[in-house]
């Protein structure tokens, strides 16, 4: 009798979990379909199927359910992936692949930050929170911090270790952080502008120019 009582008492750390996911998968749908505008806590509560006082239980605002619907998104796709070139592999944080040829890798890596971008389960939601952020001070550190300064940090830890090697395509004194900038920099810019589509052409150009830069080469022997 006891273990059939014990059977039917509900898991209530299991559904709150589902009511988070349901949540999450509620706010990222209405924003790509409605726009960020029109989304609300009433909407996202309602296609969720939650009373919006849950929602207020666990988020203070529509703009910090986007949030951690998108950050839950983002590391749901590099865990499925498991980095750039292993998709499967879902073991060990994702890094950028050192094969040795630093130009090769970077292209890799943003070919696949460009295939995100134009992904419109990554780019409105994107979109929101990077134009949200400009009028709303916390939301736009909690963006840069959780978001965008990790996979920041990809790029110096991969460009730190072409510049520890003796032939790794990075000089000694090099500010990595102006480095990285120069590789995400333009493709952030186009993407924010929409002045050009975002190709893998574009991406390789991007990675030439910032490791070769402009000047004129010397003729090959």
């Amino acid at each position: 009798m006891a273990e059939r009582a014990q059977r039917k008492t509900p898991d209530s750390s299991r559904r709150s979990e589902r009511s988070r996911r349901a949540i999450h998968d509620a706010a990222l749908a209405l924003v790509v379909e409605v726009g960020y505008a029109k989304t609300t806590i009433e909407g996202i509560a309602a296609r969720a199927g939650v009373g919006k006082q849950t929602i207020y239980r666990w988020w203070p605002s529509k703009a910090a359910v986007l949030l951690e619907a998108f950050l839950d998104l983002s590391e749901r796709a590099a865990r499925e992936s498991g980095g750039a070139g292993e998709p499967g592999v879902a073991d060990g944080p994702y890094e950028i692949p050192d094969t040795g040829d630093l130009e090769t890798d970077l292209k890799l890596v943003l070919r696949a930050t460009v295939d995100q971008m134009n992904d419109p389960r990554f780019e409105v939601p994107s979109r929101a929170l990077a134009a949200e952020g400009i009028v709303n001070a916390e939301l736009g550190t909690e963006f840069a911090r959780k978001m965008l300064e990790p996979q920041l940090q990809l790029y110096v830890r991969r460009l730190a270790a072409a510049q520890a090697e003796e032939v790794g395509g990075v000089r000694p004194g090099i500010d990595l952080r102006i480095a990285l900038e120069l590789l995400v920099g333009p493709v952030a810019h186009r993407w924010m502008l929409r002045t050009a589509p975002l190709t893998h052409a574009y991406a390789d150009t991007v990675v030439e120019y910032a490791l070769h830069g402009l000047a004129p080469r010397p003729p090959r022997p």
